[in-house]
């Protein structure tokens, strides 16, 4: 009877341990998937991005040329920098969301205990993430009254301001919508008391982490630069 206590503890700590394997085992298998898929979204993002700003270029470059050589203006490009600052900045906003480059003011974050930042973690990825569906919902009430009042823009263009805000809205339920991915995983490990999984994942970047990305980033751009 003696013998036999000492036993059943030793059993329960072992299905302890191996159910705690198996929940970090599982965290673990959960944020490579989410990474890997939040990386393609971010590189389709960037490159988005990039061809907007890129299209912008050129075109102001022709608008510039045309004025000054041939007297000749598009009338346009000025409207068209709008739209693509709008959409554009939208689009940074889920690039930085993936990229924890949001700036965060975190200068005691470090001295709490280790539960306390990862409440505060979660905290503010969920806050993140009911802004990005407030400013969405708003976003489709401006849409309506655009549809409403059949609104262009004041510009020798007139272009009909629905077309716009269709791809501005499309932008911002992205970044919503990725918030929304990440508050629910936050949710998921302060539920199963994954403290350091949701301090790897939410925490603000320290300075050795953008120093080990920028470190990988340059060992990348190498790999691809050899023939």
């Amino acid at each position: 009877m003696i013998s036999a206590r000492p036993s059943k503890s030793l059993s329960q700590r072992a299905v302890a341990t191996e159910g705690n394997t198996v929940g970090r085992a599982s965290s673990e298998a959960g944020r490579k998937a989410l990474s890997r898929s939040m990386e393609r979204v971010e590189t389709v993002l960037g490159i988005l991005f990039g061809a907007i700003f890129v299209t912008l270029s050129v075109v102001v470059s022709i608008e510039t040329i045309s004025r000054k050589l041939f007297n000749f203006s598009l009338q346009g490009a000025d409207e068209l920098g709008g739209y693509a600052l709008a959409v554009g900045s939208t689009l940074a906003f889920s690039v930085a969301l993936i990229g924890r480059a949001h700036i965060r003011v975190d200068f005691l974050h470090e001295f709490f205990p280790k539960r306390v930042q990862a409440w505060l973690n979660a905290l503010s990825i969920l806050s993140l993430a009911a802004f990005g569906l407030f400013i969405g919902w708003t976003a489709i009430q401006v849409l309506i009254d655009t549809q409403s009042y059949g609104s262009t823009a004041p510009t020798p263009w007139a272009t009909p301001l629905i077309y716009p805000q269709l791809v501005w809205l499309v932008a911002l339920a992205t970044f919503a919508a990725i918030g929304t991915v990440y508050a629910v995983r936050a949710i998921q490990l302060l539920l199963r008391g994954d403290v350091d999984a949701l301090l790897g994942e939410f925490s603000p970047k320290s300075v050795k982490d953008e120093v080990k990305e920028e470190v990988d980033d340059l060992a990348k751009r190498q790999q691809g630069a050899q023939p």
